[in-house]
């Protein structure tokens, strides 16, 4: 039997204040109150549920407008947020990468995990699991960003902050654009559609908007078409050191297949299937520098092609002075099909002497060895090369009601959503079929090759296969050894809440506020799988069929008290307080509060700190996700050894929940001297304990070698020693810790360019971190200024932004650059040409506005405008540019 909830003395005097507040209503509501429904706005996230323009949050918040968004060209907010220091991009500003994931648009603040950014869209929970891509731009008004802990306002998740999108629902005409793009050297076409409508009826009492956008991108393919990108690793050059090497390949496969024993070692086969010695480079293991060994980076994508598009409507209407009515839905798509990775034999590829497709001269050359088997390894790029074809579905509608009782603001909604993820990889090779067709003899009986597994049993359907030279397999038995892995899952979200909020009673320093409310919801997934992965007939991976859900209730309070105002130095002090209990079906109940309190010093100097307890339990994709794969270049501390590793990620049920202890503290001056003036500094600690997360490839493998014996066993090895598998599932770590500070100036004012009034805005934001590590319980890790390594946590020591701009009625000019101090590709790691220094990068842009009114606008943007070469291996980096410069045009109208 669960035990009953336990009351958190905070709680307690939050839930004292409400059952007083209440009673104060009882006696002072008044009659007839004269604010309306049509007051209400959309809603503004500042950690808090209580919205008090005379006070500062006290926890930090970013706030960003449609314009700002606008202002570099990015094809999506989330790209656009990811400019921004407080973010770490779950990829480069311009790449997407190319696995299962490809296409999304999630946000990581922080650099603590996509999953402990909590987005909302006018203060409700997304399904589609944090993908900005989901939500038209062009319907956006603004995005808050609520940089600390604020769980105990908003839920589950929001360890590392909040982004809340606020969608432009006053909006009457219509709006409409479009945009193209591509990259200095040719590649990375992009188009881009958008378009908006909205319009008032009712005689006002009601308004109605829709929008949608679409978006075809070519991507850049193949990885290798970037020289600093495809094809470098990180190799053993002796004595425990390693070193980034260009040009990498496999030691131990070859086009048209490799022997890798007995007295023809070396040799490679020629399309004909005569023999050719074969170019090794610099060899270290597996692989080699140079060379003509070959690589999936000479195929598979380095921005993976998509199209997507996405569509909203909404509609509200005023069904009295006192109550609206909301109705809302999305609906977006992501889709495309490129080449993935390839299903190759690495070394492993056993040939007996009677192979009925033997050339003659290998043949007597092992009888003359003595020999009756050899191995070969072989780049399979003719066999059915796989592919990815892919579809990710999101649908979500929403009913809300908002009110004023009296005084009191009132909302309740739910909301119903769900995401699909469909996928198709044709051209994976089938174990059995592959072994029968490779284990071919010649029938006696017609002289022609026929597999051995027939011969024995005619019954038997199998067609045997060349595998000798490149071309050399028929495309009968492509077909009869190579099969499609198939996915296809969904994942429901269901969400209601329901909160009151009001200012029941006064202090002499101003209204009291409270907000308290009750939500829950329900999340599930279903996925199922073809009938061949879930008989794991594919040798390379299986997707494996999973189903599950979670559910919980929640209760919440809040209080913002003014305590002292206009008192020397104390001019606006208050204190702020919020509690939430969240009952999980999984793990049981937890508590989350905040505790905070802001001032005014002088006038224009103010200050914020807040602590915080912050929680967030294992969401479905943590507990059942589906087994992700994935290849990878690692080093095997074991023997100093490069090898290109299988990898498989996935869900873990037995998760327990995190906790975050989060305190911020903050300085923010507006000078009065100084109009459109504004400076501020935030610092930042955030501790979680049993922190939820994946852990890097490599680090598994270092953590294993220091002792973690957990993580030895997520290390698979065949008879050899070799790795062949490395499973990197989500699990409990001891901790992960970051702090730091954030800074930001902005200046405004009224100028004139070239005789033309208008308004000059300056901005800089920079972050400075102190740590970002992790614990295991048997090593800790620290990981700033581990920056180029795509597969890490790792997140610059300083990162900043700086834009000056001009806007007019007649045009518009901005310029921006982007600072990213040095550091290393992986500090983890002892690489000798592992330094990565400084970087800055510099955007451009301009619009001209024709017409009355700026009714067309057409405009162009120029990022990485010097063509900034990336750092060396910098593949699917998070910090830069590996595309090149990157050219924008378009056109907007509005009417």
């Amino acid at each position: 039997m669960r035990k009953p909830l336990p009351l958190h003395p905070l709680t307690l005097c939050v839930l004292a204040s409400l059952a007083a507040s209440a009673g104060v209503h009882a006696q002072t509501k008044e009659e007839g109150s004269d604010r309306k429904v049509s007051d209400l706005a959309t809603v503004s996230v500042s950690a808090s549920r209580i919205d008090r323009p005379d006070l500062v949050a006290p926890t930090p918040t970013l706030p960003i407008t449609a314009e700002e968004l606008k202002l570099d060209s990015r094809t999506n907010i989330g790209a656009a947020l990811n400019d921004l220091p407080q973010f770490r991009a779950t990829s480069s500003p311009q790449t997407t990468g190319s696995n299962t994931g490809a296409g999304n648009a999630p946000v990581d603040l922080r650099g603590l995990g996509i999953s402990r950014t909590l987005v909302l869209q006018d203060g409700r929970r997304i399904s589609s699991d944090n993908d900005l891509n989901t939500i038209p731009s062009i319907v956006v008004k603004s995005v808050d960003v609520v940089t600390g802990g604020a769980s105990a306002a908003w839920g589950s998740g929001a360890v590392g902050g909040v982004v809340n999108i606020s969608l432009d629902h006053d909006f009457v005409g219509f709006k409409a654009g479009a945009q193209a793009g591509q990259s200095t050297y040719n590649d990375g076409k992009e188009k881009r559609f958008e378009a908006a409508w909205g319009t008032d009826f009712a005689d006002g009492r009601g308004h109605f908007l829709v929008g949608g956008e679409f978006l075809d991108n070519d991507g850049i393919v193949p990885r290798s078409s970037r020289s600093r990108a495809g094809r470098w690793s990180t190799l053993s050059i002796g004595n425990g050191q390693y070193q980034l090497m260009p040009d990498v390949g496999f030691a131990d496969a070859g086009y048209g297949g490799l022997i890798l024993s007995g007295v023809l070692k070396g040799k490679a086969f020629n399309p004909d299937g005569s023999l050719r010695d074969f170019q090794y480079g610099r060899v270290v293991g597996a692989l080699m520098s140079g060379g003509e060994g070959p690589s999936n980076d000479d195929y598979s994508p380095l921005s993976a092609p998509q199209k997507r598009y996405s569509v909203l409507a909404s509609g509200r209407y005023d069904l009295n002075d006192d109550v609206r009515l909301t109705a809302e839905v999305r609906h977006s798509r992501m889709y495309n099909n490129y080449i993935w990775f390839g299903d190759h034999n690495r070394n492993n590829l056993d040939i007996g002497i009677d192979n009925a497709f033997l050339p003659q001269q290998v043949r007597e050359a092992m009888q003359q060895a003595g020999e009756t088997r050899l191995r070969i390894g072989r780049f399979n790029n003719d066999i059915n090369y796989p592919h990815i074809d892919f579809e990710r579905k999101t649908t979500q509608a929403t009913l809300a009601l908002d009110g004023y009782a009296g005084d009191w603001r009132w909302s309740a909604y739910y909301s119903h959503g769900e995401a699909e993820a469909n996928f198709d990889t044709p051209g994976f090779i089938l174990r059995e079929a592959w072994a029968n067709a490779i284990d071919s003899v010649i029938d006696p009986s017609t002289g022609k090759p026929v597999c051995r597994v027939s011969l024995a049993n005619p019954a038997v359907h199998c067609v045997p296969i060349n595998v000798f030279g490149e071309g050399a397999p028929s495309q009968e038995a492509i077909d009869y050894v190579t099969g499609t892995p198939q996915q296809r899952a969904r994942t429901t979200l269901d969400v209601f809440g329901a909160s009151l909020r009001g200012e029941p009673w006064e202090l002499p320093a101003g209204p009291v506020s409270v907000a308290f409310g009750v939500e829950g919801r329900r999340e599930a997934i279903d996925q199922r799988v073809g009938e061949l992965d879930a008989a794991k007939a594919f040798r390379s991976f299986n997707f494996s069929a999973m189903k599950g859900s979670f559910n919980v209730k929640e209760a919440f309070g809040e209080v913002l008290v003014p305590l002292v105002k206009d008192v020397p130095g104390l001019n606006n002090l208050a204190l702020s307080a919020a509690a939430r209990i969240s009952d999980y079906n999984t793990t049981g109940s937890i508590w989350s509060w905040k505790l905070g309190f802001t001032n005014e010093f002088v006038d224009g100097f103010r200050g914020r700190i807040a602590r915080s307890r912050d929680i967030r339990s294992a969401n479905l994709g943590e507990l059942f996700t589906t087994t992700t794969t994935g290849w990878s270049y690692v080093t095997d501390p074991t023997n100093n050894q490069t090898v290109y590793a299988l990898s498989n990620g996935g869900g873990n049920p037995g998760l327990r929940p995190e906790t975050a202890d989060t305190l911020t503290a903050g300085l923010s001056w507006s000078p009065r001297a100084v109009e459109g003036l504004d400076l501020s500094v935030d610092y930042f600690n955030i501790d979680i304990k049993d922190v939820i997360t994946t852990i890097g490839l490599q680090d598994i493998l270092n953590r294993c070698a220091a002792g973690n014996a957990e993580l030895c066993s997520r290390v698979e090895r065949d008879a050899g020693g070799n790795i062949t598998r490395i499973v990197s599932t989500y699990t409990n770590l001891s901790q992960y810790k970051t702090d730091g500070v954030d800074l930001e100036a902005s200046y405004r004012r009224d100028a004139r360019l070239f005789g033309v009034p208008g308004r000059l805005r300056l901005r800089t934001l920079a972050t400075w971190v102190n740590s970002l590590s992790t614990d295991d319980g048997v090593k800790r890790m620290e990981y700033v200024g581990s920056q180029g390594y795509a597969f890490g946590l790792g997140v610059p020591k300083w990162r900043a932004v700086s834009s000056i701009a001009f806007d007019s009625d007649a045009f518009s000019l901005n310029a921006r650059a982007r600072y990213l101090s040095a550091g290393d590709y992986d500090r983890n790691q002892n690489i000798v040409n592992n330094r990565i220094g400084s970087y800055v990068y510099y955007d451009v842009g301009g619009a001209y506005r024709l017409g009355g009114e700026g009714r067309v606008e057409l405009y162009a943007s120029a990022n990485n405008v010097f063509n900034k070469k990336a750092p060396i291996a910098a593949t699917f980096s998070p910090y830069y540019d590996v595309m090149g410069a990157y050219y924008t045009a378009g056109v907007r109208v509005k009417f």
